[in-house]
């Protein structure tokens, strides 16, 4: 059905239209479709009354130190720290095209309103002011704020825009985000690369959760296995019942020795206790980026992708949420959609559908919890790539378990004497499967074979069982585990918790839609490295990393003080908090660590760059630094880029082992090669050197050719 306000306004003669301004071209053309404009311009469409254009993401950027003066050309500690009085924006060279292209749109004579149709969050909301504002544009402009792109939502929307003052405060918060990430950024980054003569990234955000990689490696390092031995006495009533653990192998021998000497053991007590497991809640980004890790191997930015793209396609709600509830107003709609999930993925017969426990409409801020939509129901699954299809059944999946009963069973403890030691036995039996067979029927691939509970004999207290066999088991102490992506998130979110305030709702470093961008950012570095087979990969610091943490101030890589800057961020977003009091906080701890920060002692031999081979032009060594390999020959062109265009044609990115594998072999053999048509071979790379000292690649073909 077309939507009631299609035929354009006039007056004075003059047919006015609506500029609607969204983030992707994709999205612009979804709403285009429901609004009836189908008249393609160049970097727009027309018609209907309306006009729809597109940033193509963050269009306006903030300046670079040098356009507040020529002396920040030069890094400099003398001319830190750099605090802007009058924040300078600009267009990047990029993007010039589509900003000139808003730009007239929004001066156009006949254009009498703009809608801010950009995503519906934070950044969402910068992006579109920032164009606005560098655009000079003082029509007025109103709000569209999704969490669906299905047809009906985008009706809505349109039906019920929202006045713009109502997201002022959002706008604000994002503002300063902004501006207080580019000062810690530029003001840490300029220092520490000025004092240990190298370029160092320090991020506000970054850093910390760099400093939690190490520290985590840094306990795995120290940690100490201590042995401890146990006792197993098998009984014949069909169960194993161990003893506690004990720290001396002479103890727990003696205690085998006796054991086998009586072999009768007495049951001393039984208890039985009922437990429920309740339903696991909605998914927001976090959790399902974590579970997406767990159980298929992708890492976080992939899953943001993935989920980002099924919304574009109107499959799921929003996908930047930190909410894990829906508000009161969806409840009537919740069984039909969770009926038609059910039916999309094979599930025959009837299910539990309790509304109830995912509504609540207090703990829901910007966007409810992420869901399939109804549209999916009519889609063709099985034609979407597989890492969307896989992360779509995840959220179908936690949707049908979080409506479901609670999973009851009753677990049962055998306390046994023998030898005068006590010696225990667990048992479980499911009562209910409530929302766990769902989980199974959704997800039992994924899940793999889960392990069975034993069950424990019916048996009497004070009764006595023969002892058919006694072993001494030995065992270890196990150290913490490196971080996963699935861990690392958990960590990022629940980072600083214990000392935030009671009823702060956001908690941790980073929001959602920005904990994957940091890892990434880290891993491109050279900060953290992933390391494992496909699925299970964990995360380590660098070197590099490892280096400069050891280097960073504590209030540089302080989880509290970032979790305790994202808590006033959300007060600024709720109009508790003025922007002008966090930014003077900023600027006030930046000139704190510019005047206070020296060069640690020693620190340099740490600082040093990686040496991972030898210069096939001069000879001398080749050092690993952000960008790529160089030679340490100041005078040597010779580099090896990681962002190299001759492996780029291959399908390929140079990685540290391919270097390593030139610099030592001049060759390196790669599998699975990508043509223009998109055909697979083998091929080996030959490196050698241009005459003015540059990489020179050529390919040798397998067989000769």
């Amino acid at each position: 059905m077309p939507p009631t306000y299609r035929n354009p306004k006039q007056i004075g003669g003059i047919f006015i239209a609506k500029l609607i301004v969204t983030e992707k071209p994709s999205v612009a053309m979804s709403y285009a479709k429901v609004l009836g404009v189908h008249g393609r311009q160049d970097g727009y469409l027309e018609g209907s009354g309306y006009i729809v254009s597109w940033c193509v993401g963050h269009l306006v950027e903030l300046a670079p130190p040098s356009a507040y003066g020529e002396q920040y050309v030069e890094w400099s500690i003398t001319d830190l720290p750099i605090l802007p009085q009058k924040w300078q924006y600009l267009v990047s060279a990029s993007t010039k095209k589509q900003f000139s292209v808003l730009k007239k749109l929004m001066h156009r004579a006949d254009v009498d309103t703009v809608v801010n149709s950009c995503d519906s969050g934070r950044e969402g909301e910068l992006i579109f002011r920032l164009v606005y504002q560098q655009a000079g544009c003082k029509k007025p402009f109103s709000r569209l704020w999704l969490s669906s792109m299905e047809e009906n939502a985008i009706r809505e929307g349109f039906d019920h825009l929202k006045p713009s003052t109502e997201y002022d405060a959002l706008y604000n918060a994002a503002l300063c985000r902004e501006r207080a990430d580019w000062m810690v950024g530029i003001n840490a980054s300029r220092l520490f690369s000025c004092l240990y003569n190298q370029p160092l990234a320090v991020g506000r955000v970054m850093t910390p959760v760099l400093a939690m990689t190490v520290v985590r490696e840094a306990a795995i390092a120290a940690f100490t296995p201590e042995k401890f031995y146990t006792v197993d006495l098998e009984l014949t009533s069909g169960c194993t019942a161990s003893s506690r653990r004990i720290p001396e192998k002479s103890v727990a021998e003696n205690l085998l020795e006796a054991c086998r000497k009586e072999m009768v053991a007495t049951i001393q007590r039984i208890t039985r206790k009922e437990k429920s497991e309740n339903p696991p809640p909605l998914y927001d980004l976090t959790t399902l980026q974590r579970d997406a890790n767990r159980l298929l191997g992708y890492s976080a930015q992939q899953t943001l992708d993935y989920v980002q793209s099924l919304y574009e396609k109107k499959l799921t709600t929003y996908p930047r949420t930190d909410s894990c509830f829906l508000t009161e107003d969806m409840a009537a709609s919740l069984p039909g959609l969770a009926t038609d999930v059910g039916k999309a993925f094979a599930v025959e017969e009837p299910f539990s559908i309790h509304v109830q426990q995912v509504i609540n409409g207090s703990k829901v801020t910007d966007h409810h919890a992420l869901l399939p939509t109804k549209s999916m129901a009519n889609a063709d699954l099985a034609a979407l790539p597989a890492g969307e299809r896989n992360v779509l059944q995840l959220i179908a999946a936690r949707l049908l378990c979080a409506v479901g009963e609670p999973h009851r069973y009753a677990e049962t403890t055998l306390t046994t004497i023998c030898a005068g030691e006590e010696f225990s036995a667990k048992g479980k039996v499911v009562l209910s499967e409530g929302w766990k067979t769902m989980e199974r029927k959704m997800l039992g691939e994924l899940l793999g074979k889960q392990k069975e509970s034993a069950v424990l004999p019916d048996v009497q207290e004070q009764s006595q069982c023969s002892v058919t066999s006694a072993e001494l088991k030995e065992g270890q102490t196990s150290p913490p585990k490196s971080y996963t992506e699935d861990t690392l998130l958990s960590a990022m979110q629940a980072a600083g918790a214990d000392s935030m305030p009671e009823g702060v709702e956001r908690q941790g470093i980073g929001t959602p839609a920005t904990r994957a961008a940091t890892i990434e950012k880290l891993v491109q570095k050279g900060f953290l490295e992933r390391k494992g087979n496909k699925k299970t990969k964990v995360l380590l610091p660098t070197d590099k990393g490892k280096a400069l943490i050891t280097v960073m101030p504590e209030e540089i890589q302080s989880l509290e003080m970032t979790a305790d800057w994202e808590a006033k961020l959300l007060q600024i977003e709720r109009s508790e908090m003025e922007p002008e009091t966090f930014m003077n906080e900023i600027k006030e701890m930046i000139s704190s660590l510019v005047k206070t920060t020296e060069a640690a002692k020693g620190a340099n031999a740490l600082m040093k760059n990686k040496i991972i081979g030898i210069c096939p032009n001069c000879g001398k060594p080749v050092v690993e630094r952000e960008k790529g390999w160089f030679c340490e020959n100041r005078e040597c062109r010779f580099v090896l880029w990681k962002d190299n265009a001759f492996f780029k044609r291959l399908g390929k990115r140079l990685d540290g082992r391919m270097a390593d594998k030139l610099l030592r072999d001049g060759r390196v053999r790669l599998k699975d090669c990508k043509s223009a048509k998109g055909k697979t071979y083998n091929a080996t790379v030959l490196l050698s050197c241009e005459a003015d000292g540059r990489s020179k690649f050529s390919l040798e073909f397998e067989g000769g050719c």
